[in-house]
């Protein structure tokens, strides 16, 4: 016999008695700063790991248990990104506006005010400006040891106050809170940014650390700020797509393969419900508040206009900030522009970015 065909025999002999895949019993810790009454905290807990967990089990021969710390039982909303980073937690979930110097592109809605409402539309735009500007999703791995599953939608931002006003200058001088780069719209208006997080805004806001909030109308609801502030004006800055789901890659890296696309399948499909769910959501959400009592109104369009037209030079400004600093700004932020206009959306001022 030939060395070759004896080498080929050895192999059908060894093949017929390799032992089939070990079976793993897989544990990930999963976190996020947020409690579940955030929506996209919510769809982690209720749909991301019921689903991960039943898939594995239907399709390999393994079988996934999710450890769940949410609500700052393991993180807190600033240290996520950490958290995943270092391995303290395997996936987690959380807000890019709590870092600013980590990921300051990756806010790029923000930059570009009064977007769409439609957070569908925002999520489908951000994956759009994603697929198109690698740079967005190999940060995570590049920098920071972790692999984007899902990104996030949140339902459109407005302004809820414990007081009553009509148009921007009503709140030259006032207290209202925000998270990261979002303080820049309450800049422009004349009002006082207050750095904040939602765990901390109904005790902040009774206690008059400040006087109002940029928010969703989900958050309101939920933590219940219509009881401190009951005043919900729709502004219509724009639903914001600048959270995402995370895991730490080295754990990534010792996950089966099959796992490993069960949780990348999920984890686009957990992108979306975030876009579909908050937007099922904030019809009902605003006569919820309706129904406590909370003033709920719509801004007139020529305040809209106005406040739009105070920002109109920021976009171009931050994107020459960050491209002096190495980010594809300009890049990024022309295409959101482009992508959200292709979605149909109007902007109130057309910002124009070099």
């Amino acid at each position: 016999m030939n060395t070759t065909r004896h080498l080929a025999t050895v192999a059908a002999i060894a093949a017929c008695f390799a032992l089939p895949a070990q079976a793993e019993d897989i544990k990930l810790r999963i976190a996020s700063g947020h409690p579940t009454a955030n929506t996209y905290v919510n769809l982690m807990n209720s749909f991301f790991v019921p689903e991960v967990t039943k898939r594995v089990a239907a399709r390999t021969k393994h079988k996934v248990e999710f450890i769940e710390g949410y609500g700052g039982s393991i993180v807190k909303v600033a240290d996520t990104l950490e958290g995943v980073q270092s391995g303290i937690i395997d996936l987690g979930g959380y807000c890019f506006c709590f870092e600013p110097s980590n990921l300051p592109l990756h806010a790029f809605q923000i930059m570009l005010p009064f977007g769409t409402m439609d957070p569908v539309k925002s999520v489908t735009l951000a994956r759009r400006v994603y697929d198109q500007a690698p740079f967005m999703s190999k940060a995570f791995e590049d920098k920071y040891n972790q692999v984007l599953l899902g990104l996030i939608a949140d339902n459109g931002y407005n302004l809820g106050t414990n007081f009553e006003w009509k148009g921007v200058a009503d709140l030259k001088g006032r207290k209202l809170a925000g998270a990261g780069l979002n303080l820049k719209w309450l800049e422009y208006a004349g009002a006082v940014p207050v750095q904040s997080s939602l765990p901390d805004a109904y005790t902040s806001m009774k206690t008059g650390v400040y006087d109002g909030w940029i928010m969703f109308p989900s958050g309101y609801v939920n933590f219940k700020l219509y009881e401190v502030a009951k005043y919900y004006t729709e502004i219509g800055f724009g639903a914001i797509t600048w959270h995402g789901l995370t895991i730490n890659m080295a754990r990534w890296a010792r996950l089966p393969k099959e796992v490993q696309q069960i949780l990348s399948e999920v984890g686009r499909e957990y992108e979306a419900r975030t876009g579909t769910v908050n937007l099922e959501n904030y019809p009902r959400q605003l006569e919820q508040l309706k129904s406590v009592g909370a003033n709920v109104r719509q801004l007139a369009v020529s305040v809209r206009v106005d406040w739009a037209s105070s920002l109109k030079g920021w976009p171009q400004e931050k994107a020459t900030e960050l491209d002096k600093a190495g980010l594809p700004a300009s890049q990024v932020l022309k295409l959101a522009l482009q992508e959200a206009e292709k979605l149909g959306h109007q902007w109130p001022v057309r910002y124009q970015v070099k």
